[in-house]
């Protein structure tokens, strides 16, 4: 049966009534698994022009991984490292968020000053574990994203790493009713942010963001991949308020705190980078110097990995 057999026959991992086909997926997943960042290790010579091969062999990771680790020869100082790279993966869809630069693509480095140091990834502190853009409106949904070292810092500033969909799996394996709960359309909100002050005098608090209500899991058209909305934090987050979420929230954070095989940890050296179809992550506090200052690029996008669309069908090829 080939993919698009797959496809057209029904064959849906994700749906809690197809045990089948969520088998016949688990365990093509955790076979080709990675069990070290290494495996995910990708060296190119210049990011801005990759080779056919080097192109491949990062799209080969994020088909069955969902991410990829590349090594380069170069820091890239300029923005065009991480545009050129996302454009090559078949990245064009940048969210322009509102703390981005101008280009919709973000220098991540300690903010001493202004809006940004309110925000943790704009400090030096820890970020505990995410995916990207989850207080996004379902229109802006973050597909993929791209992390591409400058300068790491003096100490610290580890990352780690889990694909989605293996914490689906280990979820899923403990209770599917965990699944059933997290899938809800108001399982997770994120309470609305209001404007910065700054309008008329007197005039009612401009709202910036509106209330954001939505699931952890969730499947994106067209290829029906699954994509996971969700953050560790306990401020500013409401989860729907019913025994069966509890228990799933509990749950999830029991798995992400374990860590295990599946969790994959990095440092990032400059010139090295990350691109996912937006998997888990956290990072880990750190320390700078006046001769080293972690300095990163970040892009995110509405587009999935190029290559990577329907590659759960993967499973039910052949």
């Amino acid at each position: 049966m080939t993919a698009s057999t797959a496809l057209l026959a029904g064959r849906n991992p994700f749906a809690l009534d197809d045990d089948d086909a969520y088998r016949r997926w688990r365990d093509w997943k955790l076979a080709g698994a990675p069990r070290g960042a290494e495996d995910l290790l990708v060296e190119i010579d210049d990011p801005c022009r990759l080779a056919d091969s080097e192109r491949e062999a990062i799209v080969a990771r994020c088909r069955t991984s969902n991410m990829a680790v590349y090594a380069s020869r170069s820091s890239g100082e300029g923005k065009d490292v991480a545009r050129l790279l996302g454009e090559q993966l078949g990245l064009r869809r940048l969210d322009a968020n509102w703390l981005a630069d101008e280009d919709g693509i973000s220098t991540l480095s300690v903010s001493e000053r202004g809006t940004r140091g309110e925000y943790i990834p704009y400090t030096d502190r820890p970020i505990r574990w995410h995916t990207d853009g989850y207080y996004n409106p379902p229109q802006r949904t973050i597909a993929a994203m791209l992390l591409h070292c400058v300068e790491r810092a003096a100490e610290g500033g580890a990352n780690r790493l889990l694909d989605h969909e293996i914490a689906y799996i280990l979820l899923r394996e403990a209770d599917p009713a965990h699944v059933r709960a997290l899938s809800a359309p108001d399982a997770m909100s994120i309470p609305p942010r209001e404007a910065e002050a700054g309008g008329q005098e007197g005039a009612a608090a401009a709202v910036a963001r509106q209330l954001q209500a939505g699931p952890v899991f969730s499947l994106l058209a067209p290829g029906g991949n699954l994509h996971m909305r969700y953050t560790a934090r306990t401020r500013s987050i409401a989860w729907r308020d019913d025994a069966a979420t509890r228990a799933a929230v509990q749950a999830l954070r029991a798995i992400l705190e374990a860590g295990g095989p599946w969790v994959l940890g990095l440092r990032l050296e400059p010139g090295m980078g990350i691109v996912c179809n937006n998997v888990l992550h956290e990072r880990d506090g750190f320390v700078d110097s006046p001769q080293r200052r972690r300095r990163l690029l970040r892009a995110r996008y509405h587009d999935r990995i190029a290559g990577t669309h329907a590659s759960h069908l993967a499973a039910f090829a052949g």
